[in-house]
């Protein structure tokens, strides 16, 4: 299968030495995997040959882009070829009239904000790794970002896919129409992590830059102040573009790295910013102060201009790199639960830190519920990382129990796999593996992912289906 890779690439995209190997055997997470190969496409016709080559050698095949991944979705649990997208980079074509552009899957995210600037748009999700994932990786994971709030995931800025096939055929999913008639495949193939094809192009939705934008953190005494804060404004109809929080160590973190003068003394701080219209966005902002203030915010304040702004951002994105002060290693999880909840769930996120003996530092996405808890430890302890798995875990139960979804935007992968029988019952898993089997009957494409083993239930004469993936 080797010498077939090398035929059809050049021979320095296609790898297997161990170190290459190791490199490309893990994600941004905590597992790892061991790849038989690692094959490094440049056009589509290039997957369309791997995949064929891994057919005919009953070989997985795991897609894989820029590695930021945090659920061991492109972590490779049977060997196998790696595919790597990430020379795959080009923006095709911005269509500045429909706002609308075709790009590769290997298109660092931020870099395709910046390529529409000049049109005076930009691509909407923006999650924290914006720098350096790709929207190939968005688009298997189905990414949110602090902006998802009001603009929605990843999927709501989709509208075609061509896609390779677990056969090597391929095919365009979906179309520049918003609202297509018939089977939303667009909808099932995003956030599929590469189980039921491989993304070679995509046509991406751009969004117009708003005309004005207010950014105001607001720091508060107690973490229930600030939850209460991000329940209050929405209750008086404004969805700000973002509501962010932080609390007092991860401020404390952030703050020793980058001096940007945030308020350490304060237990939380929330980052809301609001976008529009002017008139709109000082309606929004006063109004959110004036929420912030009945919930006894110890500061208020507005960002002064573009710079500041751009601070304050970079506060929250380099958090999870500025946790590295604490320890050497850290486990980042992503569960959702219902803003309603968010007090209660955020101190049993404490008490599961206290009781397995893990510093807990926490930042997340308020305004959707979608927590982010970074457990901190050092991997080199024995027994450490079961420790932190099984805090994990618990952490996943917790969130569920509380009406909460497992993932709010890193999906499911290797990491959450086991845990899926918490949301959904055996029928409801069974369609999902019916789905799987349906794209891909042989389950060579990302296998042990998403679905536990026995998804697909047995007929009722105990036998299984053709084909069937288990």
């Amino acid at each position: 299968m080797i010498d077939e890779l090398r035929a059809a690439l050049d021979s320095d995209r296609v790898m297997e030495s161990k170190l290459e190997l190791h490199l490309y055997g893990r994600d941004a997470g905590v597992y790892r995997g061991n790849p038989s190969v690692v094959a490094i496409p440049e056009t589509t016709e290039e997957v369309v040959e791997i995949v064929k080559i891994a057919g005919r050698h009953e070989a997985p095949v795991v897609a894989r882009g820029a590695g930021t991944g945090l659920a061991a979705g492109a972590v490779p649990t049977e060997g196998g070829v790696v595919l790597v997208t990430t020379r795959m980079n080009q923006i095709h074509e911005i269509d500045p009239v429909k706002r609308t552009a075709w790009v590769g899957p290997g298109v660092i995210n931020l870099d395709l904000s910046h390529a529409a600037a000049p049109y005076g748009l930009y691509f909407a999700p923006d999650p924290s790794s914006q720098a350096a994932c790709t929207v190939g990786g968005n688009i298997a994971n189905n990414s949110g970002g602090p902006h998802c709030l009001a603009e929605g995931s990843t999927v709501n800025h989709v509208l075609a896919l061509e896609v390779v096939l677990p056969d090597g055929t391929l095919e365009v999913i979906g179309s520049e129409a918003p609202d297509p008639i018939g089977l939303d495949l667009r909808g099932v193939m995003v956030g599929s992590e590469g189980t039921l094809g491989i993304v070679t192009r995509a046509l991406v939705k751009l969004t117009p830059i708003a005309p004005d934008i207010r950014t105001l953190l607001c720091s508060f005494s107690s973490i229930s102040d600030a939850a209460e804060t991000v329940s209050g404004v929405i209750a008086r109809g404004v969805v700000p573009a973002a509501l962010e929080m932080m609390d007092q160590r991860i401020v404390e973190a952030v703050e020793n790295w980058l001096h940007a003068g945030l308020p350490t003394h304060a237990a939380a701080i929330l980052l809301a910013e609001v976008v529009g219209e002017t008139a709109a966005v000082e309606a929004e902002a006063d109004l959110i102060a004036e929420v912030a203030r009945a919930n006894k915010a110890l500061e208020i304040s507005v960002a002064a201009g573009e710079d500041e702004r751009a601070l304050l951002w970079k506060c929250r994105k380099s958090a999870f790199g500025a946790v590295a002060q604490a320890a050497p290693n850290y486990y980042l999880h992503d569960t959702v639960v219902p803003r309603t909840r968010l007090v209660e769930t955020m101190n049993k996120v404490y008490e599961i830190g206290r009781r397995h003996d893990l510093l807990m530092m926490n930042v997340f996405h308020a305004g959707d519920g979608n927590l982010h808890p970074l457990m901190m430890f050092d991997a080199s302890e024995p027994g450490m990382i079961e420790k932190v798995q099984a805090a994990a875990d618990e952490l996943v139960e917790v969130c569920v129990k509380a009406g909460g979804a497992l993932s709010g935007e890193h999906g499911i992968g290797r990491e959450k796999r086991d845990l899926m029988p918490l949301m959904f019952n055996t029928a409801d898993l069974d369609a999902q593996a019916r789905i799987k089997e349906t794209f891909d009957p042989f389950g060579r494409f990302n296998p042990g992912k998403i679905l536990p083993a026995g998804s697909r239930c047995f007929d009722q004469s105990g036998a299984l289906p053709p084909g069937a993936w288990v």
